[in-house]
């Protein structure tokens, strides 16, 4: 995945150090209720469409932009699914804690195309019939997909493990 030139000047000074950072996700449904899925291209994984905001954009703004470059669908956001830190460590070793909120989308164009960096595969599965997803995937879709429209949150205290286990990619 290519390096934000504002990450890469963090890194410079602080090394493979925690480095908080700002990120998002789109939990991307089309008219048929199927969800849009990409394989990362830096674990193979299967999850939602994620990135992260760059100095200067707005949240919403980064997630139309990653959705699009990762997935090539166009995406409106309807409504925010919630918010939650989340751990990495990247195989390099850089640690790194996102602020991340995530959306729920609805498909209006485009079509699914792989960008062969970021995404290695892009696809639409019915929710009862998902690949292998993490627990901080799992997490996302299902509170963004919820009927009570309310944005989800770890609540005082709450320790959710897909919130407090690094994810080793």
């Amino acid at each position: 995945m290519p390096l934000s030139p504002y990450i890469a000047r963090m890194r410079r000074h602080i090394g493979h150090d925690l480095l908080m950072l700002y990120g998002v996700s789109g939990v991307v449904t089309d008219a048929a209720g199927r969800l849009l899925l990409a394989r990362r291209g830096d674990n193979g994984r299967w999850s939602v469409p994620a990135g992260v905001v760059d100095p200067g954009e707005q949240p919403t703004d980064a997630l139309l932009r990653e959705v699009y470059e990762e997935t090539g669908i166009t995406v409106e956001i309807e409504r925010i699914g919630g918010v939650a830190t989340h751990p990495v460590v990247y195989p390099n070793g850089d640690v790194c804690e996102y602020l991340n909120v995530w959306f729920h989308c609805r498909a209006v164009g485009g079509a699914p195309t792989v960008d062969g960096e970021e995404s290695l595969a892009v696809g639409w599965f019915a929710p009862d019939d998902l690949p292998e997803l993490d627990d901080w995937s799992r997490l996302r879709i299902t509170t963004a997909l919820r009927a009570d429209r309310a944005a989800w949150y770890a609540a005082p205290g709450e320790h959710h493990p897909a919130l407090h286990q690094p994810d080793n990619l």
